[in-house]
C-alpha cells in the first residue's frame, strides 16, 4: 500500500519534493500551507493529491510527514505536532539547513513514541516558492539524514529508500553537530563574509558612489549570497550559533594572517596564501553535489553589436558543445566588450576554446586547469570505501 506522505510548507522545497513522490513513487501527498492559493497551485501541477490549510486535517493518519519549514517554524511545528494525535509508527522528517537544535527539540516526539530523523537536501535555487519547484531539483545533490543513535535501523531504511526513489539524491548518515559545523563552514559562514562585504563597501560608497558603479564582475560574483533573505538567515545563524562562533574565530585568524602578511609586506606569505587557496579551489568536486558546482570558464572579446551572444551560441551548438551559462562583461559602448562563456564539463571546456579559436575569436582561458582536469578523469579508476 503506497506511503501516505504530509508536507508541511508547500514552497521551492517541499513543492519540489512533492513532485518528486508524485512521479516515482506513486505516494499519496497531503501538503499542507497557510496559502490557499499556494495548495491550488500545488494540486494544479499534480504536485498533491489534496491541500490542507489546517494542521492537524494535513497529518492525520499519515506515514511519513516532511516539514519544508524555515528553521523556526521546524521547531514551532514540532511543538505543534507533539499536541496531535499522530499515526502509530509515523516518521517525521524536516529540511533545515541546521540540525542540533532542531533534532534536540524533537526529542519531545520520541516521548510520544513518534521516530524523528533530521534531513537536509543540499540544493536550492536563486527563485523561491511552489512555482519555483522542479522534480529533478535534488537529483544527484547531497541528501543528509541525522538520525540518533538509538532511532531504530527499519525506520532509517524506511525514510532513506522512499527519499532515495523520489529525489535520486545521494543520502549521507550523518551525525548532527558533525553536519552543523559542515554546512557552517561551506554555506552558513560564506553568506556572512558575503553580506559583511556588502556592508563594508555600502559604507565607503556612501561617501564615494564610484564603489558601487565599480562594482562588477569579481565582487558581483562574489557576493551574490550577500543578498539572501535576511529574516531566513537571522534564523539559520542563531540555530548554528554555537558552531559559527568557533567559524567566525578561525575566519578572523585568517584575516589576521593575511592583513599582518601585507602589512609586513611578506610578498613570500602573500604568494603562498592565494598558491595554497588555488590548489585547495582545484580540489572541489566537479560533479554538481550540494551548494557548490564546479564550472570551467573561458573568456573571448567580441564586437559591442546586436546578434553577437546567438552567433557564439549557435557557433557552439553547431558542434554539440553543452553551454551551461553566458554572460555580458561589457562597460563600455561602441568598442570590443568581453563574454563569459561556462561549462560544467571540461570536456566542453577545451572543444570550446579550439572552435572559437578557429572562429577567428580571442580566447583567455586557464587552460592548465582544464588540462589538468582531463588528465585527472583520464586516470581515474574506482575505488572501494
Amino acid at each position: 500500500m503506497p506511503e501516505r506522505v504530509a508536507i508541511l510548507g508547500v514552497g521551492l522545497i517541499g513543492g519540489s519534493l512533492a513532485l518528486d513522490l508524485k512521479e516515482r513513487t506513486g505516494a499519496e501527498v497531503i501538503g499542507y500551507d497557510r496559502s490557499g492559493e499556494d495548495l491550488h497551485f500545488a494540486e494544479a501541477i499534480g504536485a498533491i493529491d489534496e491541500g490542507k490549510t489546517d494542521l492537524e486535517q494535513a497529518v492525520k493518519d499519515a506515514d511519513i510527514i516532511i516539514i519544508a519549514l524555515p528553521v523556526e517554524k521546524i521547531k514551532q511545528t514540532i511543538d505543534s505536532l507533539c499536541q496531535l494525535p499522530l499515526r502509530r509508527g509515523c516518521i517525521v522528517t524536516d529540511v533545515g539547513s541546521t540540525k542540533s537544535e532542531i533534532v534536540e527539540r524533537a526529542r519531545k516526539l520520541k516521548e510520544r513514541g513518534i521516530t524523528f530523523i533530521g534531513g537536509h537536501p543540499m540544493a536550492g535555487s536563486h527563485r523561491s516558492g511552489i512555482k519555483a519547484a522542479r522534480s529533478l531539483l535534488f537529483e544527484n545533490a547531497y541528501y543528509v539524514l541525522t538520525p540518533e543513535p538509538d532511532i531504530p535501523v527499519s525506520d532509517v531504511q524506511r525514510l532513506s529508500r522512499l527519499l532515495y526513489l523520489a529525489t535520486r539524491a545521494e543520502l549521507v548518515i550523518m551525525d548532527p553537530v558533525h553536519h552543523d559545523r559542515i554546512v557552517g563552514a561551506i554555506s552558513h559562514l560564506p553568506h556572512i563574509i558575503a553580506a559583511g562585504l556588502v556592508n563594508q563597501v555600502g559604507d565607503y560608497n556612501e561617501s564615494n558612489e564610484w564603489f558601487h558603479r565599480l562594482a562588477a564582475g569579481g565582487f558581483r560574483d562574489l557576493t551574490r549570497i550577500g543578498a539572501s533573505h535576511p529574516i531566513m538567515w537571522r534564523d539559520i545563524l542563531l540555530s548554528n550559533r554555537t558552531q559559527l562562533i568557533r567559524l567566525l574565530d578561525d575566519w578572523i585568524a585568517q584575516m589576521s594572517d593575511f592583513r599582518k602578511a601585507v602589512a609586513e609586506r611578506d610578498a613570500e606569505r602573500i604568494e603562498f596564501l592565494f598558491d595554497r587557496s588555488r590548489k585547495l579551489r582545484r580540489q572541489l568536486p566537479d560533479k554538481k553535489k550540494g551548494i557548490l558546482s564546479r564550472m570551467y570558464e573561458c573568456y573571448i572579446d567580441v564586437p559591442d553589436k546586436p546578434g553577437v551572444i546567438g552567433k557564439v551560441a549557435t557557433l557552439l551548438g553547431n558542434e554539440n558543445i553543452n553551454l551551461s551559462n553566458i554572460g555580458v562583461m561589457e562597460n563600455r559602448e561602441d568598442s570590443q566588450g568581453v563574454l563569459r562563456l561556462a561549462f560544467k564539463q571540461v570536456k566542453d571546456f577545451r572543444n570550446a576554446v579550439v572552435c572559437l579559436r578557429k572562429a577567428g575569436y580571442t580566447v583567455f582561458a586557464d587552460e592548465e586547469e582544464g588540462r589538468e582536469e582531463h588528465e585527472r578523469h583520464q586516470d581515474f579508476t574506482p575505488q572501494t570505501v
